[in-house]
């Protein structure tokens, strides 16, 4: 991956090559900026030749892909993987203070001011990892000179994706209309017969496919339908036959990020007013006229609108975001498993500035500039 550069005076440059700017650093004409990614500045004057470049971005539910291109040459490219554990998290705080506030009986007064929420307003889980792809897009696009932004956003119809001769009236109907409730419709979807062991001379139950303890739902698509005889304490253990069904992979189909990027999309409308926008049946066939795989990075460089590759960089950077920060310092009880309570922890210590480095590394800085892989933390 290619150095990005600014001058003296904090305007941005072309990239050079890692050897390049480790010779300037060296010769102390250039000092560090930032680390994530890369980059340093020039401590001299310089003729400032720029080109034109352009940014690719390939939006994901999960992963996004970036390429930065000029010209006939691909300078950088890589993905960016936003967190996903923000929803678990707050499922796990709220029962943390459901349970306290059983054990403290004390009165409180009823609140009517936090029911109305704001404009625009979204669940953190989203509202994560739509704001820290934005991050990491002004970011790159801050530290290229000229630059020419195009994102690929997605549209999505969840409704004829679960039913494509849906029509008319029927958007205002949902898979369990006309059934008593959920339950029912699962059975009738499921025909009415053990997933399991495929009987249906059984009285039938409601399954979760994802245990609502780890963040599963009451939806249709969460729920299967099993028998008495296979829906039992002893069959949700490794090695059991619930517990290998739910192993091979069966679960029913889900559509929520469908619905994610419909959000996202209008969320790249409202930020990016002035950039170019393009959908995955323009990139595709650029893509395939490149001879390049279906991947995040190099959808972003097809996107990019490069018409032809006659360099291209090796590396490939990776940026995972991940939760570096515990907040507490202490214990007042033991947990359980511990022998004795935690109290000399320090938050220095227990914070680690990058994944799976050794809390040693939490002083410093933990991180080397590598030409195949870059880990950044958020």
């Amino acid at each position: 991956m290619l150095v990005f550069v600014k001058n003296k005076h904090g305007e941005s440059l072309m990239p050079c090559k890692p050897q390049k700017a480790r010779r300037l650093l060296k010769q102390k004409k250039a000092k560090i900026v930032s680390y994530e990614p890369f980059t340093i500045q020039l401590l001299y004057g310089s003729s400032g030749y720029k080109q034109n470049v352009n940014i690719g971005v390939d939006l994901g539910a999960k992963d996004t892909g970036v390429a930065i291109t000029s010209e006939d040459k691909v300078l950088a490219k890589g993905d960016i993987e936003t967190r996903q554990d923000v929803k678990n998290l707050l499922n796990t705080r709220r029962a943390y203070r459901q349970s306290r506030r059983h054990r403290k009986t004390r009165y409180r007064k009823p609140r009517f001011d936090n029911r109305k929420r704001p404009d625009g307003w979204l669940p953190p889980s989203i509202e994560s990892r739509i704001q820290n792809t934005f991050r990491w897009i002004d970011k790159f696009y801050s530290l290229v000179p000229n630059p020419t932004l195009t994102i690929e956003v997605g549209k999505f119809d969840p409704h004829k994706m679960i039913n494509p001769d849906i029509q008319g009236i029927d958007y205002q109907k949902g898979q369990t209309y006309g059934y008593y409730d959920v339950r029912y419709f699962v059975f009738a979807r499921d025909n009415y017969t053990c997933q399991v062991c495929k009987k249906q001379s059984k009285i039938l139950n409601t399954h979760h496919i994802v245990y609502r303890s780890h963040g599963g739902s009451d939806r249709a698509d969460n729920l299967i339908t099993v028998c008495t005889d296979c829906h039992t304490h002893e069959n949700h253990k490794k090695g059991k036959i619930l517990w290998e069904w739910m192993m091979e992979g069966k679960k029913l189909p889900s559509y929520k990020e469908g619905t994610f990027m419909n959000v996202f999309r209008r969320r790249v409308f409202d930020k990016y007013s002035d950039v170019n926008i393009t959908y995955g049946s323009v990139t595709t066939p650029k893509r395939k006229a490149l001879g390049l795989d279906k991947t995040h990075y190099n959808d972003a460089i097809a996107i990019s609108g490069i018409d032809k590759i006659d360099y291209d960089t090796y590396s490939i950077f990776k940026i995972k975001q991940f939760r570096k920060k515990k907040r507490s310092l202490h214990e007042a009880t033991a947990r359980k498993g511990r022998k004795c309570k935690n109290t000399i922890s320090q938050r220095n210590i227990k914070n680690k500035p990058f994944l799976n480095d050794p809390p040693a590394l939490a002083g410093g800085f933990g991180h080397k500039l590598s030409a195949t892989e870059s880990r950044i933390s958020d």
